[in-house]
């Protein structure tokens, strides 16, 4: 059973940092790619950083400068490091892997984990 285990949220005041953790384990990924997403209230779910298995990444205009993605792949853990984080930042943060085997594509999700950001 594939599982997505996220840590690392919290409360931070503005201008603070925290680290995003997510291990993908359960089942064989190939090559995939892990991303970070974040929901605020009331609004729509928005990709925040990507990273595929070969390295290459990808950020929302809103976090780059002040957001890194990494990964350690013989783990499929990613990480999000999150610097002069904003209130706007403030959302729950999901963790997803996703890719193709053979023909088939896969997507799966963890629980998500709440940041928020006070002013």
């Amino acid at each position: 059973q594939v599982q997505l285990v996220e840590s690392g949220g919290g409360l931070v005041q503005a201008g603070g940092s925290l680290r995003l953790s997510c291990a993908a384990s359960g089942g064989f990924f190939g090559f995939n790619t892990l991303g970070w997403y974040r929901q605020a209230p009331g609004k729509q779910r928005e990709l925040v950083a990507s990273i595929t298995s070969g390295g290459n990444t990808n950020y929302a205009d809103s976090v780059k400068g002040r957001f890194t993605i990494s990964r350690d792949g013989a783990k499929n853990t990613v990480y999000l490091q999150m610097n002069n984080l904003k209130p706007e930042d403030t959302a729950v943060y999901y963790c997803k892997i996703w890719g193709r085997i053979l023909k088939s594509e896969y997507e799966y999700w963890g629980q998500g984990t709440q940041v928020t950001v006070s002013s």
